[in-house]
């Protein structure tokens, strides 16, 4: 598992390494590390030129040891000070004995240090920064069209605790952050910012807090997948049923029945108006005409893709005592009042559009600050949520986050969303929570995605087609 925690969990935990260490002990980790990733980068160190661009505090102070120990070493290192006044002393006097270069960032040279640099080191604002750049330091930014840009613990000018990005900010190639993760280095849009993320080990004691943010890794998806016993039958696997498509959308049902027949449970039963659309291209789906509640024993109902405006069916298994699904036009016509009054687990799937509509804000909004929408979509209809997008986030009423860690751009196709309903749904009946199976689902429908595009366009149907392959590639990594 990987967690990020808050900018306060981190200080906490600093404040109380650097009680037990000499003073500067903890900021000479944090620059050997940063000297480290900064020389595996660069491949040859001596005669390599660097520019680090130095704010005031802490991060500053990093980045300046951190370029003297290049400088030891043979690169040519020149600082550039956004804050001349108030940069760190040691710091500054430890590069000037190694032969470092300094000047201010008013100077006429500046932009040029940062200009004819193979590598620049973003060290102007630290974790605790709000706002996006000021006018000179995104200057000098714009000027490191060539360089390599390693930013130091976050990129200067993104939120390090929610992954909002007000304004100007740096966008590196690599970010080297101490401790632990951050928020915003694993949720859009900042995480577009961070480029690779190198985690150094500096001694933090964070086991006991919560952090703000988790991401499963192939070991927490494959230690959750249900996987059937000698004495499993298709009714102890469970049982899904799919009240999705319409006369319209009939193909809505077939992806979503798609998505569920490869996610783990026993079978699949199929409601609504598309039943000869599932039956012709999937025999092994129990359908029926309905109602819902009519259709045999589930374990799980997924509702809404491709459903139009039929409340009728949607009303049925909203009244449902098992785990429910809900997605696309079901998000439209369920209401928020009925929702909170279900006693079996729910999850919510929206985009960031069918999110705001939820919340009754731009669709910018959420886009914005995905973190804190997926919170108060959870929180508002005490329902798991799993808000799709260029990172999917699934959170639960308890204001616990899960990110995604996989996926492709090329997932953005039409019937993307119907396979992962159907998966999550799947994953639902097998017996996962909510928040687990979202998590699950997500993981394995990136995956899915990554392998079918293999850099190429894809429909729907190839991403649930590769949902086996990425199942195997969770429980059997190579």
């Amino acid at each position: 598992m990987r967690t990020a925690y808050s900018v306060e969990s981190v200080r906490a935990a600093e404040r109380e390494l650097m009680g037990r260490l000499p003073e500067g002990a903890l900021m000479q980790r944090a620059a050997a590390g940063l000297a480290v990733e900064c020389a595996q980068l660069l491949g040859k160190v001596y005669g390599a030129r660097v520019t680090l661009l130095v704010g005031s505090g802490d991060n500053g102070g990093d980045a300046l040891y951190a370029g003297a120990r290049l400088a030891r070493r043979g690169a040519g290192v020149s600082a550039v000070l956004l804050a001349p006044e108030r940069t760190h002393p040691g710091g500054l006097a430890a590069l000037r004995a190694a032969g470092g270069v300094v000047v201010e960032a008013d100077s006429a040279r500046a932009e040029g240090l940062v200009a004819g640099a193979r590598l620049v080191v973003d060290g102007i604002v630290g974790i605790g920064g709000r706002g996006g750049l000021r006018e000179r330091a995104a200057q000098l930014v714009a000027a490191a069209r060539d360089a390599v840009v390693v930013a130091v613990d976050l990129p200067s000018g993104v939120d390090a605790d929610t992954g909002e990005v007000h304004g100007d900010a740096v966008r590196a190639d690599v970010t080297v952050t101490f401790g632990a993760y951050k928020p915003g280095l694993l949720v859009d849009p900042a995480r577009e910012y961070a480029g690779a993320v190198r985690l150094v080990d500096i001694g933090l004691r964070l086991g006991a807090e919560r952090g703000e943010l988790e991401a499963l890794q192939f070991a927490d998806v494959a230690g959750l997948l249900p996987v059937p016993g000698g004495e499993s039958d298709k009714y102890r696997r469970g049982v899904v049923g799919i009240v999705a498509g319409s006369a319209r959308y009939p193909g809505a049902a077939v992806l979503a029945v798609a998505g569920a027949l490869r996610g783990g449970a026993g079978a699949v039963r199929y409601v609504g108006p598309a039943a000869d659309a599932v039956i012709a291209r999937f025999p092994e789906a129990l359908v029926s005409a309905g109602p819902p509640s009519k259709a045999g024993r589930v374990q799980a109902w997924v509702a809404g893709p491709g459903l139009g405006d039929d409340a009728e069916r949607l009303g049925d298994v909203l009244a449902a005592d098992v785990p429910l699904l809900i997605d696309a036009d079901g998000l439209r016509l369920a209401g928020e009042r009925e929702v909170r009054a279900r006693q079996a687990p729910t999850l919510l799937t929206p985009h960031a559009g069918e999110a705001a509509a939820l919340l009754g804000v731009a669709r910018e909004q959420v886009e914005a600050g995905r973190l804190a929408a997926v919170r108060e979509l959870a929180g508002r209809y005490g329902a798991a949520v799993l808000l799709k997008g260029s990172t999917t986030l699934v959170g639960s009423a308890d204001g616990a986050v899960r990110v995604n860690p996989t996926g492709t751009s090329w997932l953005a196709t039409a019937g993307s969303g119907d396979v992962l309903s159907g998966l999550a749904g799947s994953l639902l009946a097998a017996g996962l929570g909510a928040r687990d199976a979202g998590s699950v689902a997500a993981h394995l429908h990136g995956l899915a995605g990554r392998f079918a595009a293999d850099g190429a366009p894809v429909g729907a149907q190839d991403v649930a087609d590769a949902i086996p392959a990425a199942w195997r590639g969770v429980r059997m990594p190579l």
